[in-house]
């Protein structure tokens, strides 16, 4: 085929999302062309699948005997068929179960084919965890590089580094094998010139690692940067974006959210985590083949996958079924709940035997409360709830604003340059106060902590009176200097965080948002958690607390309160409510406070919602124009299909090929004019009663098979989709059957069908295109793109924001 602008070979894409990597090093701004006709790109990569081969003769198809590679496939940026794709599984199903009856080895592939689904579970659980306990032991080691090096190994952290050391308990942080920069560098630590060096050692590391994590992202895989959990949901709707779960952004991915969070960034692991182990997963696919050759089925792994990573982020199995549920998932039916459950199960349970810090636990902020709550502090637990939804409205708005600002001016073209400068004021603010100074999960680690007799931290040094003192449990006490000191710097610590992650989250990094938004929670709870405590020991005679809490007793637990404003915080930001509220539970191993987390998480969600609906990762798969179409919301419209349909008035006719009377080179001359991707059949262009859709990839195969493959097929050569050849003269050229490729069977609705009735088909069944008809006749289409559009014209937003504007 030499027809000018016909592009041979460049739609032999395969199914593998590891493939066509050159993509991932494209701009990461997806602008597309042609946005206005009746058939668009958002359709491409359709086909029906109808069983069996083609239907041809022998004669006429010889070249079409076994399935043509590439034909039932998909393009980039486009969005799978459900439908079809779980019909194929269906088909592959009925054949394996038929077969097993005929022999002991087909019933044993039967039985494998049943079993691959668990096993498969297996390997990402293996695998995801494994990575969770690598990226858990080489972030704590590089945070604590910024500060020292360990003469006994250079490769111990400062807590493994001083385990065999033969000081004190008071003094466990301060082992001699354990040396800062300046006691390394100039042989002692104290004196103004040691601190100005330790400052100057930590802001040079924290630099050094921002800027080998966005050189290695920018120079080998553009979609490692981010959360990753807004492109997922999109992925899980049925969107294909071709090596963002692949096996370079994996690889990447894992180093560089080592040396961000080893560089004291305002972000967090665990989101990215989310991503890692959908890699795996999108990974260890291509070793079966149901999973390799089916998107729908693939797609079932990944929200497995999605559960498995938030398990090992967190150590909540339960929390991350949850959160796959609640959260990521579009499709979740329940063979994907039991298996996600044992993907997370697996995962959690290797993170465990790999025991990355210590302590036996999943996570480093593990923490066990047992005080009783009171009923009169729900007031202050809805308090909490009140400030997560208003922070959660504040940062998504302002992160947005300035996600938008970065796309549209110069900002965005100096990625590493934005990056270095967020490390630079991240650091140079962080070192002078201890509590920024320290690793985000190491601070709600502390904030968390219930203060016992021995620990040694500014935030439990009160007035003791040991006279007091009944068991381990300590009574409410008066505030020591420490703990004042300690809480200036924890409110400087809350608006340094406040306002450095609207700007660090969306950078050219990985960066997660969990961690930082439980860090923004736990610092305000642990401030009002203080001040309670405070109030209840100095007046404890007052009303609201003479009935509960006498002078000596141990009432209130300033941990519970950091524990609760790290729910609520994360909850306005994210919107997640039972999901939130296990996964917190799981944390802390307390049942007893389930009460104080829900009235928190659903406190932040009401008031988060009634000033913006959307949570952070919706608003950042809207920002981006992903065509992704939310189940949550309700279409209350009332418009028709007629009004959403095109070709609309004063448009072109829509069009469309003939059943059987066009020429190969009239069908390729459509090809080369028009950049649709699919054509309605139709039996003439006068009747205009449809036969069915082709797409446009599909014909473009089956024409270059064609030619190559079979003899006689020249421009003249007519194309025909119905089962017997059309009556032609005895000296015309072999005709060319194309009916196999044919959708016989797509969807349409009439003009007068209610667009909530046509959105719900599209969400439910998710559909990409369907064909509106009147009595019969053909009279335009309406694809998942006019759907989206016509949904943020309704919402007075930009219709032509959507996909990847």
């Amino acid at each position: 085929m030499d027809q000018k602008g016909y592009r041979r070979g460049s739609f032999q894409s395969s199914t593998s999302d590891e493939d066509m990597l050159e993509i991932a090093g494209a701009s990461l701004d997806f602008s597309m062309a042609d946005d206005d006709p009746p058939l668009d790109r958002e359709m491409g990569g359709f086909t029906s699948y109808n069983g069996g081969g083609m239907n041809g003769t022998s004669k006429m198809m010889d070249f079409l005997e076994e399935p043509l590679p590439g034909v039932g496939t998909y393009e980039d940026f486009n969005t799978i068929d459900w439908v079809r794709e779980k019909s194929r599984d269906r088909d592959r199903h009925r054949e394996i179960t038929s077969r097993s009856k005929e022999s002991t080895w087909a019933l044993i592939h039967s039985v494998s084919d049943a079993f691959s689904g668990w096993l498969l579970m297996l390997f990402i659980g293996l695998l995801a965890g494994s990575l969770a306990g690598l990226i858990d032991i080489s972030a704590h080691w590089m945070t604590d590089l910024k500060e020292g090096v360990c003469l006994a190994g250079f490769w111990f952290n400062h807590e493994h580094c001083c385990w065999k050391s033969n000081t004190t308990f008071t003094d466990r942080d301060k082992c001699p094998e354990w040396k800062s920069w300046s006691q390394l560098i100039i042989g002692h630590g104290e004196g103004a010139f040691a601190y100005i060096l330790n400052y100057f050692m930590y802001v040079i590391w924290a630099l050094l690692f921002s800027l080998l994590a966005v050189l290695l992202v920018k120079g080998f895989a553009p979609y490692a940067c981010g959360s990753g959990i807004p492109e997922i949901k999109t992925i899980l709707s049925g969107f294909i974006i071709r090596g963002y779960l692949g096996k370079w952004t994996l690889i990447i991915k894992t180093i560089t959210l080592v040396l961000a969070v080893s560089s004291g960034l305002s972000l967090g692991k665990e989101g990215p985590l989310v991503h890692v182990a959908c890699c795996c997963g999108n990974i260890l696919c291509h070793l079966f083949t149901k999973y390799r050759k089916n998107e729908a089925k693939r797609r079932e792994v990944l929200s497995a996958a999605a559960a498995a990573g938030v398990s090992v982020a967190f150590g909540a199995p339960i929390g991350g079924v949850l959160f796959s549920l609640e959260e990521v998932s579009y499709y979740f039916p329940l063979k994907t709940l039991w298996r996600s459950f044992f993907a997370a199960l697996v995962a959690a349970f290797t993170l465990r035997s790999i025991n990355p810090f210590g302590n036996s636990r999943l996570v480093l902020f593990y923490v066990e409360f047992h005080m009783p709550w009171h009923l009169l502090e729900l007031v202050p637990f809805i308090l909490l709830g009140i400030f997560g939804g208003l922070w959660g409205a504040f940062f998504i708005r302002s992160n947005i604003a300035w996600c938008r600002r970065r796309k549209t001016t110069k900002l965005g073209k100096y990625p590493v340059l934005e990056v270095l400068v967020v490390t630079a004021i991240t650091a140079i603010l962080a070192f002078p106060n201890e509590y920024t100074r320290m690793s985000t999960s190491e601070l709600i680690s502390e904030l968390f902590n219930d203060c016992g007799i021995l620990d040694s931290s500014k935030l439990c040094e009160y007035v003791n009176d040991f006279n007091s003192t009944k068991g381990d449990d300590l009574p409410d006490r008066a505030a020591g200097p420490g703990v004042y000191t300690a809480m200036w710097q924890l409110a400087l610590a809350l608006i340094m965080k406040v306002f450095i992650t609207i700007f660090t989250f969306g950078m050219k990094v990985p960066s997660g948002l969990f961690i930082p938004s439980m860090a923004v929670g736990a610092i305000a709870g642990r401030l009002l958690g203080v001040a309670m405590e405070q109030l209840a020991f100095y007046h404890h005679d007052w009303v609201i607390f003479s009935g509960w809490c006498s002078q000596g007793a141990d009432c209130i637990t300033p941990g519970l309160y950091a524990m609760v404003g790290a729910a609520a915080c994360l909850g306005g930001v994210t919107r997640m409510t039972v999901s939130l509220v296990v996964i917190m539970f799981e944390l802390t191993g307390g049942l007893e406070y389930i009460v104080p987390l829900m009235a928190a998480a659903m406190t932040s969600k009401w008031v988060a919602d009634a000033i913006g609906r959307e949570g952070i990762y919706d608003a950042h798969i809207r920002l981006n124009g992903y065509p992704f179409l939310e189940a949550k919301e309700e279409f209350s419209h009332k418009t028709l299909a007629m009004d959403v349909m095109r070709p609309r008035r004063n448009d072109p006719p829509l069009t469309v090929i003939t059943q059987d009377s066009m020429t190969v080179e009239d069908v390729e001359t459509i090809i080369n004019e028009t950049t649709y991707s699919g054509y309605p059949v139709v039996v003439s262009r006068e009747s205009q009663r449809l036969v069915g859709f082709v797409l446009r990839r599909d014909l473009i195969i089956s024409i270059e098979n064609a030619r190559k493959k079979q003899d006689g097929i020249v421009s003249t050569s007519i194309i025909y989709f119905t089962d017997h050849s059309p009556p032609l003269p005895p000296s015309s050229p072999s005709m060319l059957k194309l009916r196999s490729i044919l959708d016989l069977s797509p969807f349409t609705v009439t003009d007068q069908t209610p667009m909530e009735i046509v959105v719900d088909i599209f969400r439910k069944l998710g559909l990409r295109q369907c064909l509106v008809t009147h009595n019969g006749k053909l009279l335009g289409i309406i694809t998942k793109k006019d759907v989206l559009k016509h949904i943020a014209q309704l919402a007075n937003q930009d219709p032509d924001s959507i996909l990847f504007n």
